[in-house]
């Protein structure tokens, strides 16, 4: 197993598919020069593959390992992640008054990706990091920002989101977390959080814990949630009363500690608010949104490092003959195994252009100076989110597995490697908010964004796409701009179905999941072919983003009909006697 960080890939897809070369035009990156970004990136690049990578498989094989209330992470990994701090790459994102640097989004994704592909157990921990840092910059007390946001920018203290109980996973209505008012201004909290990510390891000394909590008086449901800072060392020294009772035994991740946090078993821990009482769930969503399309770049990351994977060893295996070869011929010779790579490859560039489209557009929305301007782009932010994170994580599970059928018996041994990218990858599309309810989110609060203005601007983006690749009258790009308007077409009917006054709520939810893959090929589609026009205009060399555009569209953006149907037609099926009768019910 071997990874070179995709520096290329990442920039070009940024520049065209992303947008960010207009955005720099409109002058939403006025502080961040081509030559910047690309020496960011490529610096970024080269730890991700000289430090961070190595650490991935001797990570899979050691794991975490708890005792006496302590975890010890793989051999390397703390080592790594003091290069890492010193190196300044906590401090991406954050704002430069708490002594970040301050760089737009779109740097922190691709660094994001980076860091995932390296080890996506290592990546996981500053990635919630950050989040926590962007709570507390929006929310938190001025006492509580100048107390924290140093150590945490600087990746002294790292940090953790604790949401999950026994009984309270997606449903955060039913969480039991009690907090009680002390009367000095701090809170005491008392519970069991579980699968909480970090929430113990031998990084750093102190570990900051945003706590979702009830308080006694707090309204029934979601409205009554709160959030609390609760660290691990309190100001004075000494230990709060937040111990890790355990970490979970997983199917992969294993260098990555998933905690079993208790509170309050010696008169509470002590926390303090952050935002308002009976206010935490908009809190914590500042934390989600930000870990939403993190975890979408990890679906991305790892769908990179199977297919590098796959590639590489596709050269060397020699197996049957092929292309009229006299002895064996290196299996990607062969047309299923070239399809199955380059399934692979575009699949993978599809969810990096999307994700990356989603991060120009949140720097849009913060540099605008137009308020009009920046509203539009946090709604088309926002429109892409559920489908970046769900999208690019069955990206990444479908890619690994592809890359274990190219292995053949070889992937299913763990000596290769690609086992892992399965195993690593297959939590992706559950945490996070699992991609069904991404799905839910798109078609219930994402579409009817600005009365469906958001999305409606959306298709006629895409369409211009396939317009500019249709007058280019390019050879080289096949059957794709008809295949994708074809696409885009589903796309349209599909939507105007969801969104007709007439429709029940239960025909849309039953819709939601085709429906943003539906979304997804053809925005994915659109992402390559707008990376394949820079391509021909550039008119240099072998034209490979050209001819991955076509192959996505002539042989992926084709199932664009299906689930356009499926969308359409496919509810009655899911409900009724007969539906409960093939469940057993």
């Amino acid at each position: 197993m071997t990874y070179r960080a995709p520096v290329t890939d990442i920039l070009f897809t940024l520049e065209h598919a992303a947008g960010l070369g207009r955005a720099r035009e409109e002058g939403v990156y006025a502080d961040l020069d081509a030559d910047t970004l690309a020496a960011v990136v490529d610096e970024a690049g080269a730890f991700a593959t000289d430090v961070v990578a190595p650490l991935s498989r001797e990570g899979d094989r050691h794991g975490a390992r708890f005792a006496d209330g302590a975890v010890t992470t793989p051999p390397g990994f703390a080592d790594a992640y003091r290069r890492w701090t010193a190196a300044g790459w906590n401090g991406v994102l954050a704002d430069e008054a708490h002594g970040g640097q301050g760089l737009p989004v779109a740097v922190w994704a691709a660094t994001t990706e980076l860091w995932a592909s390296g080890s996506l157990a290592f990546g996981l921990c500053p990635m919630l990091t950050h989040g926590a840092i962007e709570a507390i910059e929006a929310h938190a007390s001025e006492e509580l920002k100048e107390r924290y946001l140093p150590k945490l920018v600087s990746g002294e203290w790292t940090a953790t989101m604790n949401l999950t109980e026994p009984q309270a996973g997606s449903d955060l209505a039913l969480l039991r977390a009690k907090a009680e008012r002390a009367g000095d201004g701090s809170y005491r909290i008392s519970g069991q959080k579980i699968y909480i990510t970090y929430g113990e390891h031998d990084f750093t000394d102190n570990i900051v814990h945003l706590v979702l909590a009830r308080l006694p008086d707090a309204p029934a449901g979601t409205r009554g949630i709160s959030l609390f800072l609760a660290p691990k060392v309190l100001p004075d020294g000494s230990r709060n009363d937040v111990v890790c009772a355990g970490v979970e035994h997983k199917l992969g991740i294993h260098a990555s500690p998933t905690c079993t946090m208790v509170y309050g078993e010696n008169g509470g821990a002590v926390g303090w608010l952050v935002g308002e009482e009976n206010r935490g769930l908009a809190c914590m969503f500042t934390m989600m949104n930000n870990a939403r399309l993190g975890v979408g770049l990890e679906g991305v990351a790892i769908a990179e490092r199977a297919t590098q994977d796959a590639l590489a060893y596709a050269r060397e295996r020699r197996q049957g003959r092929a292309n009229g070869s006299e002895g064996a011929a290196p299996i990607i010779a062969h047309p299923d195994v070239r399809r199955m790579l380059l399934t692979m490859r575009a699949m993978t560039a599809a969810a990096r252009g999307i994700c990356y489209r989603a991060a120009v557009e949140i720097d849009r929305s913060r540099a605008a100076a137009d308020p009009a301007v920046a509203k539009a782009a946090h709604e088309r932010a926002s429109l892409l989110i559920p489908i970046a994170k769900a999208f690019s994580t069955d990206v990444g599970c479908e890619v690994a597995s592809l890359g274990v059928q190219v292995h053949g018996g070889m992937g299913y041994i763990e000596e290769t490697g690609v086992a892992q990218h399965m195993r690593d990858a297959r939590i992706t599309p559950i945490y996070e908010g699992t991609n069904g309810i991404q799905a839910i989110d798109l078609v219930t609060r994402k579409l009817p964004l600005a009365d469906g203005e958001t999305v409606r601007i959306e298709i006629a983006s895409l369409r211009d796409v396939v317009r500019r690749a249709a007058e280019t009258n390019a050879p080289e790009l096949g059957a794709a701009a008809p295949r994708l308007a074809e696409a885009i077409d589903a796309l349209d009917h599909a939507t105007a179905w969801i969104a007709a006054a007439s429709r029940s709520p239960a025909e849309a939810l039953a819709g939601a999941t085709p429906y943003l893959r539906l979304f997804a090929l053809a925005a994915g589609g659109a992402a390559l072919v707008e990376d394949a026009l820079a391509e021909l205009r550039a008119g240099e060399g072998a034209l490979g983003r050209v001819a991955l555009a076509r192959f996505f569209a002539e042989n992926i953006a084709t199932g664009a009909s299906g689930l356009a149907r499926s969308v359409t037609e496919g509810a009655g099926a899911l409900d009724g006697a007969a539906a409960e009768a093939a469940l057993g019910i």
